[in-house]
C-alpha cells in the first residue's frame, strides 16, 4: 500500500516522538496524526483517557505486523512489549536492535526507520477500513476492538463488554479468568493459548527482557501446596486465584484460574464438559463477590474468554452456552459485577451478540 506522502510524513514524525516519548510521557503531547487516526480506525471506548485513544491505536497497528522480528522490534521500539511502557528510550532500541542482531546505530539508521514506516504503513489502512465501516450496518464489526452488548437476565436489562483482541491486551479488568487443566499445570509461555499469553504477560522481565519472576505459576503451585492438592488434579470446576503479575501494569489485578481440561490419557488432548465450564464461571463469580471488598478500590470487573473452545474442543456456540448459563444466573439476580468477553475473531464476536435474540 503506498502511503500519501503528507499523511505518511506527519505519522512518522509522531511515531519517533513517541518512540522518545514513551508511552508514560504521552500524556500532554500534542499528537494530532496519531489522535485523528485514533478518532477515526477505533472506537470510542478506547479513548478513556489522555493518550489510551493513541496507545490502543499502536498496539493494533501493532499486533498486524507479521509475527516475528518486525512485530517485535516494533513492540520495543515503542514501549508496547509487556514491561517496557516506563524504559527509557535509549534501552528499548538497543532492545529493539537485539531482535535484529545488529547494533544499536545500525538498527537506528535502517531497521528503526523500516519498523516505524510499516507501523505508519498499517495505521493508514486501520484508518481506511474504519472509514469504510462507517456505513456498516448495526452488528458487523469494523476496526473496533471492542462493543457493548445489550443483553437481559432474569427479565432485567444488563451490558455486556465484548472485546475482539488478544487477551494479554486487556486493560482495566479487575479479573480475567483463565482457563486451565485440572493440573493447574500452566502452559510454556511461548505457547499460544489464552493461559499461556496470560502467564507470559505476567512475567516480571529486566531490562534485557529476561523473565525474573513467573508469579502465575509460582503461585498457583503455591495454593496448590496450601490447599493441600499438590501433586495431584483437582476437581473439574474448581478455580484458583492469584496476583496478576506485570498485568497489573495494565490495570489487571486478578486471574482466576479455571480448572476445566482433564488431560486425556496417552495423548496430548484434553476433555471439556460444559458442565465443568458452568460450574467454573460459577464458582469464579462466587470467588469474585468474596473477594470484592478485600481490595482498594473493591473488585468489579470480570472477563471471560470462551472458555474450553481452544484445545478443549468445544465449538464457540457451546462454550458460550455454558459461561452464559452461569452468568445470566448472577446477572439476573442484580448483582453489581461489570462483566466483559474476550474473543479472537468475528465468528465468536457474533455468537456473542446474538446474546440478546436468545440465539
Amino acid at each position: 500500500m503506498a502511503l500519501p506522502l503528507s499523511e505518511s510524513a506527519s505519522l512518522l514524525a509522531e511515531l519517533r516522538e513517541v518512540r522518545r516519548a514513551g508511552l508514560v510521557r504521552l500524556r500532554g503531547r500534542a499528537l494530532p496524526a496519531l489522535e485523528s487516526a485514533a478518532e477515526k480506525a477505533l472506537t470510542a471506548t478506547a479513548a478513556r483517557s489522555p493518550g489510551a485513544s493513541v496507545e490502543a491505536l499502536l498496539r493494533l497497528a501493532a499486533s498486524r505486523l507479521d509475527a516475528g522480528t518486525l512485530r517485535a522490534a516494533a513492540e520495543y521500539t515503542l514501549g508496547l512489549a509487556q514491561g517496557t511502557r516506563d524504559w527509557p528510550a535509549s534501552s528499548r532500541r538497543a532492545r529493539a536492535a537485539s531482535v535484529y542482531g545488529v547494533s544499536v546505530e545500525r538498527f537506528r539508521k535502517d531497521h528503526e526507520v523500516m519498523v516505524l514506516g510499516q507501523v505508519a504503513e498499517h495505521i493508514l489502512r486501520l484508518v481506511s477500513q474504519g472509514t469504510e465501516a462507517g456505513g456498516a450496518e448495526e452488528g458487523e464489526w469494523g476496526v473496533g476492538t471492542h462493543r457493548f452488548v445489550q443483553v437481559r437476565a432474569g427479565g432485567r436489562p444488563a451490558r455486556l463488554t465484548l472485546h475482539m483482541h488478544p487477551v494479554d491486551l486487556l486493560r482495566d479488568v479487575d479479573v480475567i479468568v483463565s482457563p486451565a487443566n485440572v493440573h493447574l499445570a500452566l502452559p510454556e509461555r511461548y505457547k499460544s493459548s489464552v493461559a499461556a499469553s496470560l502467564r507470559r504477560a505476567a512475567a516480571v522481565r529486566g531490562v534485557t527482557g529476561d523473565v525474573r519472576d513467573d508469579p502465575l505459576h509460582d503461585e498457583l503451585r503455591t495454593w496448590a501446596a496450601r490447599q493441600g492438592t499438590a501433586g495431584r488434579p483437582v476437581l473439574p470446576g474448581t478455580v484458583a486465584a492469584t496476583g496478576s503479575g506485570a498485568l497489573a501494569g495494565q490495570g489487571v489485578r486478578r486471574i482466576y484460574h479455571a480448572a476445566i481440561a482433564v488431560p486425556r490419557a496417552g495423548t496430548n488432548d484434553y476433555d471439556v464438559l460444559p458442565a465443568d465450564v458452568t460450574r467454573a464461571v460459577s464458582r469464579a463469580l462466587t470467588l469474585l463477590a468474596e473477594e470484592h471488598d478485600r481490595y482498594t478500590p473493591p473488585l468489579r470487573s470480570v472477563c471471560f474468554p470462551l472458555l474450553g473452545s481452544g484445545r478443549g474442543g468445544l465449538p464457540y456456540r457451546v462454550s458460550l452456552a455454558a459461561v452464559w448459563a452461569a452468568v445470566e444466573a448472577e446477572l439476573a439476580r442484580e448483582a453489581p459485577w461489570d462483566v466483559h468477553f474476550v474473543v479472537r475473531g468475528a465468528e465468536a464476536a457474533a455468537l456473542v451478540e446474538r446474546i440478546p435474540a436468545g440465539t
